[in-house]
């Protein structure tokens, strides 16, 4: 008998024993197919694809180890008794016993995930801030699912509780000013914030109706879901305790049936940053004052009663509530430069919101960057009468009732003056007017090579408001560069080589011409005395320049062949598909040149 032999059925050996089909891992556990699913979903088990399929390639398979792991998991038993429990409310129904359905729907087993969020971030005294920065990074996610699940599924309660954990995480961006952009696109509103270092984008969807998509499994979409609630409340809980404020947050119920939630959760912030003052106020009452406490007391419950005492020191209608949220916070760390000019933005600056603007995206962008807000309706801080107002956002063809201490503007000017991190004019924003193009801060238009008109109008106003000096027309930092060496670097094209060196030479023959100029200035020379001279040198240095373009033009074709010739195969044919891309966007800068001069032609004819 050979040393390995191993007769069939008994022992398996490599990716027979390492690896099990999902069929077979189902019936391993003794559950159903969506349950597996689910306990995949939650406790972060995927697919394996292993080098050799040994039942085949229509299979799926799983690490053996992994569904292990899956039948000695606490929350497997919880299924399990949650389906006993189904089973027996539907006897019950069946059996036309109400009074025992009812019964048994009272003591339904639950279960919760805090275990697992512990288990999956490995939340040991060492990792627990690595781990509070990787969930953080993952909050996109999170969020945006949020939104748009919120957006098909409007009449579940279960999902306007969820989405009040997203108003409590736009609410903590709010109050530590952390939005740092948003653009406005037919998906919906996208945020960008900074918290803790870590940058994270989301997409919240228009409030629109939304058109359900047919062929999507939304049980699955649901897990992930119930997965992220828990680590979204997580991630909340150590970002409030972070700003010394109380969480889970407790809410004006006239609000939330207002549908104000944000600005429920400001005034609430706003109130527990002022504890000791109120605490120190309660002491200081008058005897009169704490008997109808106590009175209320023996009627409230506990969180009422709380609510009840930030009520009676905090009015309801206050005005500054949405904008003092960074005052009177105790133990908070200084804040860096980005974070000082956000808060100053808007500051000093009232906003009113009209009936057809999108209130919940205003009342999360304006307060962010320092601004007050108030909106037409119950519940809002002051009424379109204040004369202090000084900006009411209105989104409509024309504006009836005018008051002349404001300017109406559209939305849009909002989010270009966040984007921008300056008041812009209103003028181009003023209601009736078409606005100017909404550019996306997202996009690098100096790597794209095409740089908008309007972003250069803006860039010259945040020149002006920050009193810098503009460099000389046509002057950037790539013309102290060396066009052979970037050439030879492959940072630019052969025909960007000689086009950027007749334009170095041209530049340092006018620059050169210029501080001549200023020397016969200083000396009180005329420039007509040495006008002739000067335009001598400079047709000669013309001259030497048109003869010295040819050998630059030679050196750097020289230079690219031979770097092409040594190069291997597959490094050509990469530096190939650079050239390719490279191409490309040429040819779409050109497209957007070719349609903006269209459009110009199209006005002046």
């Amino acid at each position: 008998m050979p040393k390995h032999y191993r007769p069939p059925g008994k022992k398996k050996e490599g990716n027979a024993a390492r690896y099990i089909t999902r069929s077979q891992a189902v019936k391993h556990l003794q559950v159903s197919l969506p349950v597996f699913r689910r306990l995949c979903i939650l406790k972060g088990i995927f697919p394996r694809e292993p080098k050799k399929k040994v039942k085949g390639n229509h299979h799926t398979y799983y690490h053996t180890k992994d569904i292990l792991f899956l039948k000695h998991e606490p929350l497997l038993e919880k299924f399990r008794d949650i389906r006993a429990y189904d089973r027996k409310v539907k006897k019950a129904l069946s059996k036309k016993n109400r009074d025992l359905a009812e019964r048994l729907l009272t003591r339904k087993p639950d279960y919760t995930l805090d275990m697992l969020i512990r288990e999956r971030l490995n939340l040991n005294d060492h990792f627990v801030y690595t781990a509070f920065l990787a969930s953080i990074r993952s909050l996109y996610l999170q969020i945006t699912m949020f939104g748009t699940l919120v957006g098909i599924f409007v009449l579940s309660l279960l999902f306007i509780l969820r989405l009040r954990l997203s108003h409590e995480w736009q609410a903590y961006i709010s109050r530590t000013h952390k939005l740092r952009k948003t653009f406005i696109s037919v998906k919906g509103i996208y945020y960008q914030v900074e918290v803790e270092g870590q940058k994270v984008t989301w997409l919240t969807p228009h409030a629109l109706q939304q058109v359900v998509p047919e062929g999507v499994d939304y049980n699955i979409m649901l897990t992930f879901l119930e997965f992220y609630e828990t680590l979204l409340a997580f991630v909340n809980f150590k970002l409030y305790h972070s700003i010394n404020v109380k969480y889970p947050p407790i809410l004006d119920p006239r609000l939330e049936a207002l549908a104000a939630d944000l600005y429920a959760l400001a005034r609430f912030i706003d109130a527990n940053s002022k504890v000791p003052a109120l605490e120190s106020q309660s002491v200081s009452s008058s005897g009169s004052e704490q008997a109808e406490a106590q009175q209320k007391g023996s009627e409230l419950d506990e969180s009422e009663l709380r609510l009840a005492q930030l009520q009676h020191q905090l009015p309801s209608n206050e005005p500054g509530a949405l904008m003092h949220l960074m005052e009177n916070a105790s133990g908070e760390e200084e804040d860096d430069e980005e974070t000082r000019e956000c808060k100053a933005l808007f500051k000093n600056t009232k906003f009113f919101l009209s009936r057809e603007v999108p209130r919940e995206s205003m009342l999360f962008v304006i307060p962010a960057f320092g601004g007050v807000v108030s909106w037409e309706g119950e519940g809002a801080p002051f009424d379109e009468s204040d004369q202090s107002i000084t900006h009411q956002i209105v989104d409509r063809p024309t504006q009836g009732h005018r008051f002349l201490s404001r300017e109406y503007v559209q939305p849009q000017w909002v989010y270009d003056s966040v984007n921008a991190r300056i008041i812009l004019p209103v003028e181009e924003y003023l209601v009736g007017r078409v606005p100017p193009p909404h550019l996306s801060p997202f996009v690098d238009n100096e790597a794209e090579g095409y740089v908008p008109e309007y972003a250069e109008t803006i860039r010259r106003l945040q020149v002006a408001a920050r009193k810098e000096v503009l460099p000389m027309p046509g002057l950037g930092k790539e013309d102290l560069d060396d066009p052979q060496n970037l050439l030879a670097e492959g940072i630019i094209s052969r025909a960007e080589a000689i086009e950027a060196a007749e334009k170095k030479q041209k530049m340092s023959f006018l620059q050169k011409q210029y501080l001549d100029e200023l020397k016969m200035e200083l000396n009180g020379v005329q420039y007509s005395a040495d006008s002739s001279a000067n335009k001598q040198n400079s047709a000669e240095e013309t001259k030497a320049g048109e003869e010295s373009l040819p050998e630059s033009q030679q050196d750097a074709d020289d230079a690219a062949n031979l770097s092409t010739v040594l190069m291997s195969r597959r490094k050509r044919r990469l530096l190939e598909a650079m050239e390719i891309g490279k191409k490309r966007k040429k040819d779409h800068v050109g497209l957007l040149k070719e349609r903006k001069k269209n459009i110009e032609a199209k006005k002046s004819g």
